[in-house]
């Protein structure tokens, strides 16, 4: 098949390296975000997507929205069979959805329908999920709700962040979603309609969302920490100061501290919470470098009875 890939973010650079690689589809043309502001420069950089399609010959496309009309008249004249969806960042209007014949189709990081929206991964750790997985579906007007065509699962782990059980998923999805295009291809795969029951929803997560209440049980402080990493990033306040919160230990056998009280010791940092302490392990102070938590206590000479304001 002819595909046009949609995509933005590094993530989803698998899944277009595995369609570029295969020799049933032609990938003619990349639909990305506009070029966005990074670096202290602010400078204007092309997405991870743009940079891989340039290296690759092939025709990029980055309409400020994709209900342009210049946009849509270039994608009727390229023509797609299909076009294949990864992270790419903006809703696709109807006249989008009707040009390629056999529609678009999206790799969503969940095992629809739980977790439709543009954070499944985060969500999965924040709940405690044991597994979760990708699927791929034909996108409709609907929130991640079309028809599907394929799942895989995956194990999360007790220390995964949500970087590191995405980056697993975006390896494990890019074959999922190249066997798709096959299966679609040569008619042998048919999307089926998502079950009315099991949806949930994983909207965007907010840095206010990132703050870690101390007052809850450790266990949710951990998945907090674990599932807004690497971004927005869980955070709390010292001193009247935002201080990032990258990694925490449970410790079950400690349970004299307090609600954010902070036992700080040559080697460790202790905090307490809603059930029993956690031990911050790494650390990032407003305006620095990431550092080992005792580190930053030695620093800041932390004194009996302060706590973290959570």
């Amino acid at each position: 098949m002819r595909l046009v890939f949609a995509g933005t973010p590094e993530v989803a650079l698998p899944a277009l390296d595995a369609l570029i690689a295969s020799d049933r589809h032609e990938v003619v043309a990349v639909l990305t975000r506009p070029d966005a502001p990074a670096g202290r420069g602010r400078r204007l950089v092309a997405s991870p997507v743009a940079q891989r399609a340039e290296e690759a010959g092939i025709e990029v496309l980055k309409p400020a929205r994709p209900r342009d009309e210049d946009f849509l008249a270039r994608l009727r004249e390229i023509a797609p069979d299909c076009c294949p969806v990864v992270a790419y960042g903006a809703l696709l209007p109807k006249a989008a959805l009707e040009i390629p014949a056999h529609g678009w189709v999206n790799l969503h990081f969940s095992l629809l329908p739980a977790w439709r929206g543009a954070a499944p991964v985060q969500h999965a750790v924040l709940a405690g999920d044991e597994v979760t997985g990708a699927s791929t579906f034909r996108i409709e007007e609907g929130l991640d709700s079309g028809p599907v065509y394929g799942v895989l699962t995956e194990e999360v782990r007790a220390t995964d962040t949500s970087g590191d059980l995405l980056t697993r998923l975006a390896f494990a999805g890019a074959g999922l979603l190249a066997a798709t295009m096959d299966g679609i291809e040569d008619g042998s795969l048919k999307a089926v309609p998502q079950p009315a029951e099991g949806v949930t929803l994983a909207p965007k997560i907010e840095v206010e969302d990132a703050k870690i209440d101390w007052s809850a049980p450790a266990l949710r402080v951990d998945r907090v920490v674990r599932g807004c990493a690497p971004a927005p990033g869980a955070w709390t306040l010292f001193r009247g100061e935002r201080l990032k919160v990258m990694s925490v230990a449970l410790v079950p056998d400690r349970t004299d501290l307090g609600p954010g009280e902070i036992a700080a010791t040559k080697k460790a940092v202790f905090v307490g919470t809603g059930s029993h302490a956690v031990q911050l392990q790494w650390v990032q102070p407003q305006g620095k470098k990431p550092m080992a938590a005792a580190d930053w206590a030695r620093g800041v000479r932390i004194e009996a009875g302060e706590r973290l304001d959570g």
